[in-house]
């Protein structure tokens, strides 16, 4: 199942709105460029990006992306849509998972022709949007301003002001030792984290090369987790420091209320991830900065000789 995820992703990543697969007498695009025919491709991984994916015959396997799949043939393998829906007729058969995010799986019968044991995993959210951003990329990059957009960075300046708040609150030793340390040796932190970060990604890749599938499965799983919790841990001692840093420089010397530099943190770190473009590096550097603190997070005299 994270296999074929990978693939998708770095199918998406290299064509950015293209379709990977051998385009001739056996797999077509209708002239709007909306709808892939697969008439017989046994051999073929078929990848799509914003197209609707119509499996007639014999695909190996067919991924699409902003798109939904109809499966009237024969899938040996794996079927996976982010943004879209799979559809199945009564007489199709599917060998491999069903992996749907964004969407839905709808079976024409309540026992849809598939092999025993094999995964389905629907995802049935944001739907419309992933669809949106895959019909056009851009979108990642630089955001429409819309009253909508604007009133989701109010409540992620108020969502993240009540994380640092509690987390400052339950834990403050932990977060002061983390601006410390970033005010001591950001240079550090941020090799430590980059490398780590990097190492990561490598290890989860073989993983998925090399490991049984309940194994890569699992392990990639216990990544995601660790790594999420690294961003927020960075977000938060980001935040404060970012704020302390801003109080000192605009607001008198008698106002150090930890509080407001929270707040101003919040609404720092949120209008820059919504900057286009700079977002995605805004982004990076979170991940790298968490990652940096929680693996220094042990070596606190060290850092305090430094």
């Amino acid at each position: 199942m994270i296999t074929l995820f990978v693939r998708t992703i770095i199918a998406v990543a290299l064509f950015a709105g293209a379709s990977w697969a051998a385009v001739g007498p056996q797999i077509s695009v209708s002239e709007d460029g909306k709808t892939m025919t697969i008439v017989d491709a046994p051999d073929q991984e078929v990848f799509a990006f914003g197209k609707t994916v119509i499996v007639k015959n014999r695909v190996k396997g067919v991924s699409a992306v902003g798109g939904d799949i109809k499966i009237e043939g024969n899938v040996s393998g794996d079927v996976a849509t982010l943004g879209g829906s799979v559809f199945q007729n009564k007489d199709a058969f599917i060998g491999g998972d069903v992996i749907v995010i964004g969407g839905s799986y709808k079976p024409e019968i309540q026992l849809p022709l598939r092999e025993p044991e094999k995964e389905t995993v629907v995802i049935g959210m944001f739907e419309n949007e992933l669809r949106s951003i895959a019909q056009d990329p851009s979108q990642i990059f630089a955001p429409t301003f819309t009253v909508t957009y604007f009133a989701r960075l109010v409540l992620s300046v108020l969502f993240w002001f009540v994380i640092s708040f509690a987390f400052t609150t339950l834990a403050p030793g932990a977060v002061s030792r983390a601006v410390a340390r970033i005010q001591l040796s950001s240079l550090k932190i941020a090799g430590i984290g980059i490398t780590s970060l990097v190492l990561t990604l490598v290890a989860v890749l073989l993983g998925v090369q090399f490991l049984p599938n309940y194994l890569s499965v699992t392990f990639s799983l216990m990544v995601l987790v660790l790594l999420m919790l690294a961003y927020i841990f960075g977000r938060i001692a980001l935040q404060l420091s970012i704020g302390k840093l801003i109080q000192r420089s605009f607001f008198s010397a008698g106002n150090g209320s930890e509080t407001l530099a929270i707040l101003i943190g919040a609404v720092f770190w949120t209008l820059l991830l919504a900057l286009p473009y700079i977002w995605t590096f805004a982004v990076v550097a979170l991940f790298v900065c968490g990652i940096g603190l929680v693996l220094t997070a042990r070596s606190g005299s060290v850092w305090a000789k430094s």
